[in-house]
C-alpha cells in the first residue's frame, strides 16, 4: 500500500467510525438519492442487536452498533460496474439472494419476525419469500442505518476495518470478534446445517 493509499484508507475509516450522519432507509431510497454512483466502502449500524449478538460489545456511535461493513465494487477482475447507490438499495429493499447482509439478518431474526429462508426459482435461489422480505424491510427501516466513504479501491479500507473492529455480520475472513458459533447458528436457521462441521469462521 502506498503512502497516498494509506492516507485515503485512514480518512475513509475515520469517516465510517465517526460519521457526520447515519442514513435511514427512507433517505437511501428517496429520489434523488443522497448516495453517489461511485465506488466506496460502507458501514451498517443498528440500534437493536439481534440474538445471539446482544451480549457482545461493538463499536458504537450515538446509540448505534457497528455490525457490518461492505464494499462496492468487489475486488475482482474484470472490475464490476456496481456502485454504492446500487448496493445501498440492494441491502435496504432487495432480497436475501442478492444481499448477504439481508440473509444473515433474516436468519438471526427468523423467530422474531416469523420468517424463514426458502428455496425459490426451482431451488436455485434462496429468499425469505416476498412476505418475509417485506417484514425484513420493515425491521431494517426501524433499526438499521448506514454511512459510506467514496474511494477507488474500497477493499483496502474494508481489510483494515476487519482487522481493527469486531464485525460479527461479516462472516468471511478473520475471527473478527463475533460469537464463534454464529456461522453454525446461521446454517441451522437457514436449514443449511451440515453434519460433522466445526464452528469456526468461514
Amino acid at each position: 500500500m502506498t503512502t497516498e493509499d494509506s492516507h485515503l484508507v485512514g480518512q475513509a475509516i475515520d469517516a465510517l467510525l465517526s460519521p457526520r450522519h447515519l442514513h435511514c432507509a427512507d433517505e437511501i431510497l428517496s429520489r434523488p438519492s443522497p448516495v453517489p454512483k461511485s465506488p466506496g466502502v460502507y458501514a451498517w449500524y443498528f440500534d437493536e442487536v439481534p440474538l445471539p449478538l446482544s451480549t457482545e460489545k461493538f463499536h458504537q456511535w450515538r446509540g448505534y452498533n457497528l455490525l457490518y461493513v461492505g464494499i462496492s465494487p468487489c475486488k475482482r477482475t474484470p472490475p464490476s460496474t456496481r456502485t454504492l447507490r446500487f448496493r445501498m438499495r440492494d441491502h435496504f429493499a432487495g432480497n436475501a439472494e442478492g444481499s448477504t447482509l439481508r440473509k444473515t439478518l433474516g436468519c438471526l431474526l427468523g423467530d422474531t419476525l416469523n420468517i424463514k429462508l426458502r428455496c425459490v426459482g426451482g431451488g436455485k435461489r434462496q429468499t425469505f419469500t416476498n412476505p418475509g422480505e417485506r417484514e425484513l424491510d420493515k425491521w431494517m427501516r426501524q433499526h438499521a442505518r448506514v454511512t459510506w466513504a467514496v474511494m477507488e479501491s474500497p477493499w483496502l479500507a474494508e481489510e483494515r476495518l476487519l482487522m481493527r473492529v469486531p464485525l460479527p455480520l461479516n462472516l468471511q475472513g478473520k475471527d473478527n470478534g463475533g460469537p464463534r458459533r454464529l456461522p453454525r447458528l446461521l446454517r441451522v436457521s437457514a436449514n443449511l446445517e451440515r453434519p460433522n462441521e466445526d464452528d469456526g469462521h468461514h
